[in-house]
């Protein structure tokens, strides 16, 4: 008599999995575009001494960064007690540090090149002979630009 008719199961009608290829793409994309991916491992210690008036540096494509201060506890038999510098992934020597340069130049854009910034994150308990080594070559390379890496702080404590 009627041609709408209850269906006598009364089931629930399956859920529809065809979206969810794209819900899951959607999520793997929107992590892999939110994720920053680490630059360096850090082979030395590096605590950082404290300043009261920083200023954060804005654009970080135009920074090259040397690290200074003793090696980590797992590699202080393979390069001993003394504060080393680390170039990129490496511990590496005062007179590496032309090539380090060099090398940073070359891969950056060439209207770059005059804005490059060189930043020192320097140990709180290194030499400052080792940190004057430091300057001279970088005086010697023309990277005249520096900024010192510090933790918001009071120099006091």
């Amino acid at each position: 008599m009627s041609r709408f008719k209850k269906k006598a199961t009364g089931d629930v009608p399956a859920i529809s999995t065809a979206s969810l290829p794209d819900i899951v793409f959607m999520l793997l994309f929107f992590f892999m575009v939110s994720t920053v991916m680490k630059d360096e491992d850090l082979l030395i210690q590096n605590s950082l001494p404290k300043a009261d008036q920083i200023t954060k540096l804005e654009k970080k494509d135009r920074v090259m960064f040397i690290f200074a201060g003793k090696p980590h506890e797992k590699y202080r038999k393979q390069y001993g007690e003394g504060a080393r510098i680390q170039l990129n992934d490496r511990l590496s020597e005062v007179t590496d540090i032309k090539n380090f340069i060099l090398a940073e130049r070359a891969a950056r854009d060439p209207e770059l090149e005059k804005v490059l910034t060189t930043s020192l994150k320097i140990d709180k308990d290194a030499k400052m002979g080792l940190v004057g080594e430091i300057k001279q070559e970088l005086r010697k390379m023309d990277a005249l630009k520096i900024n010192y890496t510090t933790t918001k702080g009071s120099v006091i404590d």
